[in-house]
């Protein structure tokens, strides 16, 4: 099978983790024979640097031509720094997902055994915690118009807009997946004060008839939240909102034990993109310390959604976890042991899937 992947490092730790992920992707792809044809683009502030716009069209042109997109981060402090910069990195993440449609993030939020001990929360709390957070990326207050501020500047605004359109197809993508897992979905909101959440609800309880065979929760976000921290294993598939889902999967990512072990799939009308749910961290750029569990997962991911090749996808979460079983880890979940380099850790894993 010929895998054509658009490889989009970005800024930060993102060159650094991504090329240890492509070296996943090419020890599966060698064992099940396939030819993966990958390509590379600019994006975000490297992007910005090299043409001025952080997601250029000669990037989107290659993202359009490929079967997935393999991406790193997006971020660097120059610009988080200058209120007046007219054009931020993070832009270029927003326009991605808008020009390739790409309206539901999929964050899988599980834990491994060896990293129990890590979590901020009791292990008897997180060690049945199996769940899928389904974020809407189009819509919401991230995209709403008007926004800006006043002449003064000592007034700002921010506007939430989301369509019926857009509610109902992510909340039936969150219904298909719970046929697959253990059928409930939790849908996320905030009815009792947002018209836009309101829409949320209404929508949500229409759609719920025609899956009578899956439970059906409604909860307000301030109550997911505090949910997460105590009960995380009883939900099984939740859907929200752009905003509140930004929100809930990172609260929800640092129960597992480490921010650089959970990977996301962002699905949607054309090109899928698979990128690990941290940022660019780019105060470890360069030193090849950062943690590559994340983005080699997020191939996983990309084999199991993008190729519908679930074997390749589980050989290389089998190498991920034996990684973790044999210590081959970078300094943030390294024990008293050693702690190796990002590459060593990239190197080890694509060993084990060659010689498995």
């Amino acid at each position: 099978m010929k895998l054509v992947i658009a490889i989009l490092p970005g800024d930060g730790i993102g060159p650094e983790i991504v090329e240890q992920g492509m070296k996943a992707i090419q020890a599966v792809s060698h064992k099940y024979n396939h030819q993966v044809c990958g390509s590379h683009a600019l994006v975000g502030a490297a992007a910005i640097d090299a043409v001025g716009n952080p997601y250029p069209e000669t990037t989107h042109e290659l993202c359009m031509e490929s079967d997935a997109v393999f991406f790193g981060a997006i971020g660097d402090p120059k610009y988080d720094n200058d209120p007046s910069a007219k054009v931020r990195p993070e832009q270029g993440l927003l326009a991605m997902r808008k020009k390739l449609g790409l309206y539901a993030n999929i964050r899988p939020v599980t834990t491994f055994p060896s990293l129990l001990h890590q979590s901020p929360l009791r292990a008897e709390l997180i060690e049945q915690a199996d769940f899928m957070c389904i974020r809407e990326l189009t819509g919401g207050i991230y995209f709403g118009r008007p926004q800006g501020r006043s002449e003064d500047g000592e007034t700002a605004y921010d506007t939430c807009v989301y369509t019926r359109e857009e509610i109902d197809r992510i909340i039936r993508l969150a219904y298909r997946f719970a046929e697959k897992r253990r059928k409930k979905v939790t849908v996320v909101d905030k009815a009792n004060v947002l018209a836009t959440s309101r829409l949320w609800r209404q929508t949500a309880q229409e759609i719920e008839k025609e899956f009578p065979g899956i439970e059906t929760e409604y909860m307000f976000v301030d109550n997911a939240a505090m949910r997460i921290i105590q009960w995380p294993a009883s939900f099984d598939v939740m859907v929200t909102e752009n905003m509140f889902g930004d929100i809930l999967t990172d609260e929800a990512s640092v129960i597992t034990g480490s921010l650089g072990m959970l990977p996301s799939a962002s699905i949607g009308l054309h090109t899928s993109v698979f990128e690990p749910i941290h940022g660019s961290y780019p105060q470890a750029a360069g030193k090849n310390i950062a943690n590559p569990l994340a983005t080699i997962l997020s191939a996983a991911l990309m084999f199991e959604y993008a190729f519908n090749l679930p074997e390749e996808a589980n050989l290389i979460r089998e190498a991920v976890t034996a990684s973790m079983q044999a210590g081959i880890v970078t300094e943030d979940i390294a024990e008293k042991g050693k702690a190796y380099h990002t590459s060593e850790v990239g190197d080890w894993i694509a060993a084990y899937i060659k010689e498995k």
